[in-house]
This record gives structure tokens, C-alpha cells and sequence, in this order.
């Protein structure tokens, strides 16, 4: 008998059980994203006075809990373990969303923000789960475990924006409260999924694995300063123009909010739809040239955003920025989980989405401001630099590449 093919075998069923538990927990926890960016600046845009370029100060306050909670699920982990720490952000996640409508129905536009920023900490313990997933994996199934993780994001942008339509009325004339309000039962059902997941113990350090590496050492590799500068760009310009699409497509050119949520559902069904197949794409074509056509799908849609201001304009442009994230981000993303080692895993993975986060805070903050002084047109064209930008570094590191590369 081949026990080593036994053991391998079982190895791939414990890690396909635990990765459909972890996507089913992605699709119900991540639905909170789509739900708080399609009216996130909406909401702060009926709550502010006459000065409107904070609007998107809320969708901030997500990304900063999204940062935060790197750091909360990493401190979380070593004490009850993964498991215990998904659920404690899906329960954070509830209490953000409690606390979001109450501050829609006081007017409190700043107490709102800082509900949006919890349910970001919940959003930065969702993050963990693609992490999760692959290193609960074999090396031959991690890029799968992956995208299958990210694939669980379909059912998000579906719940989430249809969510954001069917409650927003809900408690009339506050509109969007019970919009929050509903991330309660989703928070509920993320719970009971996680209930049942096993995943396998960390590994410890021994002498055939060698000691942890320093992190300056980690982060100072070629490899890894692209993936991460890659996937930072992705990311940031993703949600740069994701959240000033709203504020353009309601405020800028009069579209009614159900189109505009409508449009940011197509945009993160583009986001995650892809996910069911590019980790076969990236075990054929490399990590790298993944990266690579996701940052030229991005450019696409700058030159579909700039051809006029339609609604196929927007939704066409939000769709190809969701597929350009897509090959973006997954490529980044196992870039970086091929550079560490799997006690390493956990300081490597905080930095990167301490990093990585941080910077998305930044690019929503930014997107209010840039919006309502100089347009829509003035955001699209932060893509051109920051893509050309990562095509060049990403194009230097498979020039560097041997022919048995690893990804």
C-alpha cells in the first residue's frame, strides 16, 4: 500500500472540508463589505452639513478597522486560536453594525463613521481566512484554497448590495439603518459555520524547519517587496475608484441609489467570479503574469472610465476594476505566501496587511477629497501611475525568475 499517497489523500480532504467551511463563513462575514461601501459614502453624504468632502469618511473608517483588525485577529489567534478569533470578528462585526444605525437614527455623523470602523475590524479578521485556508493546505492546493476563499465572495456581493437595497427603507425616513442592522443575523449564521471548522494545529518550529527568520529579512527579498508593493497597488486603486463610483454616479451625474448599488454589486460579483478559475491560472501561466494581466485589465478600465459618463460607463468600468483586482490581488497574494515559511506565516501576514490596509484607509480618504475638487476624471487617472508603476517591478521579478519557478 502507498501510505504516503494515503496520507496525502486524507491530508486533501481534511483541507477541502475546512476550505468549504471557511468559504461559507467568507460569503456571509464578507457581505459586510459590499453592504458598507455601496452606502457607506452615501450615508455620510445625507449626514454631513454643507461641506461635503468627508463623505467618504466613513468607507475610511472601514479600512482602518480593517487594518486594525490585522493586528486584533493576529493577537486574537495566539490566545483562543483561528477559530475562536473568526468568530469574535464576526460578533464585532454585529456590534459595528448596531452601533452604525444607531448613529443614523441620532444624525451623528462621527459616531457612524466609528460604527463603520468596527464593522472594519470585523472585515480585518475576514481577511485572515484566505490565509487560513492556505496554510491548512498542501503546497499543490494552496493557490486553489485561495481562490476558492475569494470565489466564496460571489454570494457576498449578491447578499450584501441586495441587503443595502431591501432594508435601507426599512425604518423610514432614517434611511440606511436598517441596512446596518441587518449585518446582525448574517453575524449570527458566520458564527454557527465557524462552529464546526477543525482547522490544524500551527506549525512549531523544529530543527528540520529552521528558526524563524527576522521579519526585515522576510520583507527585504525581491520577491516579496513586489508581491506586497503589487498587491498594495491593486488594492488601493480598487478602492480608490470603488468608493468615489457612488458618490459620482448618485451626486455627480443624478442616478438613482439602486442603480449605484446595483453597479457596485457587478463590481464585486467581478471582484470574486473570476476566483473559481485563476488559481488554475496562476499553477499554468505563474503568479507573476497573473499579476501582470490584472494590472493591465485595471488600465482598461481607466479607458472605460474616461470614454464618457453613461451608466454602461461606470458599470462597465466597475466591473473591469473588479476583474483587474481579481488577477491582482490573488497573484499578489501568492506571491507573498511563498516567501515565508509556515512558522513564519503569522508576523509576515500582520505586517503585510497592516501595510496593505493602512494604505486602502488612505485611498478612500483620499477618493471624498478628490472628488468633490476636481471629478470623476481626476480619479481615474490615479490608475495610469501606480499600474505602470507595478507592471515594471512585476516585470523585473519574472525577467529574475528561473525556468521551475515557484509560486
Amino acid at each position: 500500500m502507498d501510505t504516503g499517497g494515503e496520507g496525502l489523500e486524507r491530508q486533501l480532504s481534511a483541507a477541502r472540508r475546512n476550505v468549504f467551511l471557511l468559504a461559507a463563513a467568507q460569503a456571509v462575514m464578507g457581505a459586510a463589505a459590499p453592504l458598507s461601501i455601496s452606502v457607506g459614502a452615501l450615508a455620510g453624504y445625507q449626514l454631513l452639513a454643507a461641506d461635503k468632502s468627508l463623505a467618504t469618511a466613513p468607507v475610511t473608517g472601514f479600512n482602518v478597522g480593517t487594518a486594525l483588525g490585522a493586528i486584533g485577529i493576529a493577537l486574537v489567534s495566539r490566545v483562543l486560536g483561528r477559530q475562536a478569533a473568526f468568530m469574535t470578528g464576526a460578533l464585532i462585526g454585529a456590534c459595528g453594525g448596531t452601533l452604525a444605525a444607531i448613529a443614523l437614527f441620532k444624525g451623528n455623523f462621527w459616531l457612524f463613521a466609528f460604527g463603520l470602523m468596527m464593522i472594519g475590524i470585523s472585515g480585518g479578521f475576514t481577511q485572515k481566512i484566505r490565509f487560513a485556508a492556505a496554510d491548512a493546505s498542501p503546497s499543490m492546493f494552496k493557490p486553489k484554497a485561495i481562490s476558492w476563499i475569494l470565489g466564496a465572495g460571489i454570494v457576498s456581493a449578491i447578499i450584501g448590495p441586495q441587503l443595502a437595497i431591501w432594508a435601507k427603507d426599512l425604518f423610514s425616513p432614517v434611511t440606511f439603518a436598517g441596512t446596518f442592522l441587518a449585518l446582525l443575523p448574517l453575524s449570527l449564521i458566520a458564527i454557527s459555520i465557524l462552529f464546526f471548522l477543525k482547522l490544524p494545529q500551527p506549525a512549531k518550529v523544529t530543527e528540520k524547519s529552521g528558526a524563524a527568520r527576522p521579519l526585515r529579512e522576510i520583507v527585504a527579498t525581491q520577491r516579496f517587496a513586489t508581491g506586497m508593493i503589487c498587491g498594495i497597488g491593486t488594492y488601493a486603486l480598487m478602492t480608490f475608484v470603488m468608493t468615489g463610483a457612488p458618490l459620482a454616479m448618485v451626486v455627480g451625474c443624478g442616478f438613482p441609489t439602486e442603480l449605484a448599488t446595483l453597479g457596485i454589486q457587478w463590481h464585486v460579483l467581478a471582484m470574486f467570479g473570476p476566483s473559481f478559475f485563476t488559481g488554475m491560472i496562476i499553477a499554468r501561466l505563474g503568479a507573476e503574469r497573473v499579476v501582470a494581466l490584472g494590472l493591465v485589465t485595471l488600465m482598461a478600465c481607466a479607458v472605460t472610465a474616461h470614454l464618457g459618463i453613461e451608466l454602461w460607463n461606470f458599470w462597465g468600468a466597475l466591473v473591469l476594476l473588479g476583474i483587474g483586482w481579481n488577477f491582482g490581488f490573488i497573484g499578489s497574494t501568492a506571491i507573498i505566501a511563498s516567501t515565508y515559511r509556515p512558522h513564519e506565516a503569522d508576523k509576515v501576514q500582520g505586517f503585510h496587511d497592516i501595510v496593505l490596509f493602512g494604505s486602502v484607509a488612505l485611498s478612500s480618504f483620499s477618493s471624498g477629497k478628490v472628488f468633490t475638487s476636481y471629478g470623476w476624471s481626476f480619479i481615474n487617472l490615479a490608475i495610469w501611475p501606480v499600474a505602470i508603476l507595478c507592471l515594471v517591478l512585476i516585470g523585473a521579478l519574472i525577467l529574475r525568475q528561473k525556468p521551475s519557478r515557484a509560486v
